[in-house]
């Protein structure tokens, strides 16, 4: 059995290893190939382990003995799923290994735009409050989270776990949902209802044709006047210019985002050039604990496939 693992610098360093692959066969890691590369180094792949090498019909043309494709990831709009069907390739993912560290992060990045935290931070590491008149200053706005409304778009499994932190701060809670979901506390409404009502609206649903591009120049136009934008689901759901816009303009009173539609960033990414908005580097994922559980998952998933039966599989 020969894994492939296509860009493993995306998960693995000296804390998490691969290690544990290696029970199921010869294990061949690259750090992180580029898409031209990705065709010569699977052609002769039984498995192949990825997060976000796109993997469709060119890149896979010559991988005839490849049966199965496990993700280091529970998104997976990286992969031809109806080429690989037709091929008969199982692909699983790696479902709800994150759902903390995201939740975490989110409220992260809301926590950081209403107490200004680095701001006050940078502040005091700058000598500024030894000069203040006053024990303290209010140079940063600072709100309270408490009564506030929070819109969550998507309610699977991490928009629950931030709506359980959200109640903890004694938020109002709404969500928006392709399909009934009975959460407690949560009152589920229409999208336009959530836009125009929320004070906090974050996005927790998946990459897809429904929902590519749905947070754009008019659906920012019906978000509350002042109102927070978080996204660290994906950013293919949002369009980055009309954010930018909406921040320039003042409607929007600031956004938090920790993706983008091309990563890494692009040298002349519009959000450079955006107000009040906080960007993290795609890592809401990526603390070390949810790294390891990661890992178990994909060798599990694994373990399974090979048993004969296979689990969190999406195709």
């Amino acid at each position: 059995m020969k894994i492939v693992l296509t860009d493993a610098q995306t998960v693995v360093d000296a804390s998490v290893r691969a290690d544990c692959l290696s029970e199921f066969g010869e294990v061949i890691q690259h750090g992180l190939l580029r898409y031209e590369e990705v065709c010569e180094a699977v052609a002769d792949a039984d498995m192949i382990i990825c997060n976000k090498t796109v993997l469709d019909e060119k890149s896979l043309r010559l991988a005839d003995h490849l049966k199965y494709i496990g993700l280091f990831a529970t998104g997976y709009n990286n992969i031809d799923i109806d080429f690989c069907r037709k091929r008969g390739i199982t692909v699983c993912n790696a479902g709800s290994y994150s759902t903390d560290a995201v939740a975490q992060h989110t409220f992260a990045l809301i926590l950081e735009h209403y107490s200004s935290t680095a701001l006050y931070n940078s502040y005091v590491h700058e000598g500024r409050w030894k000069r203040s008149p006053t024990f303290s200053p209010f140079i940063y706005p600072l709100h309270e989270l408490s009564g506030k409304t929070l819109g969550i778009v998507g309610l699977g499994s991490i928009g629950q776990a931030v709506a359980r932190i959200a109640l903890a701060f004694n938020m109002r809670v709404i969500a928006y949902n392709r399909s009934e979901r009975n959460v407690p506390h949560v009152t589920q409404v229409s999208l336009e209802k959530l836009l125009r009502e929320s004070d906090i609206v974050t996005a927790h649903c998946p990459l897809n044709k429904d929902s590519s591009g749905m947070f754009n120049k008019n659906t920012f136009a019906l978000m509350k006047e002042g109102a927070l934008f978080v996204n660290t689901a994906r950013g293919g759901v949002m369009v980055e210019e009309d954010l930018r816009d909406a921040l320039l303009s003042g409607h929007l009173g600031g956004a938090c985002i920790d993706v983008l539609s091309t990563e890494p960033m692009e040298e002349d990414c519009v959000m450079m050039s955006a107000p009040h908005c906080i960007m993290t580097p795609h890592i809401a994922w990526a603390p070390l604990e949810t790294r390891l559980r990661l890992m178990n998952i994909v060798a599990e998933n694994i373990r399974a496939y090979l048993n004969g039966a296979p689990q969190n599989v999406v195709s």
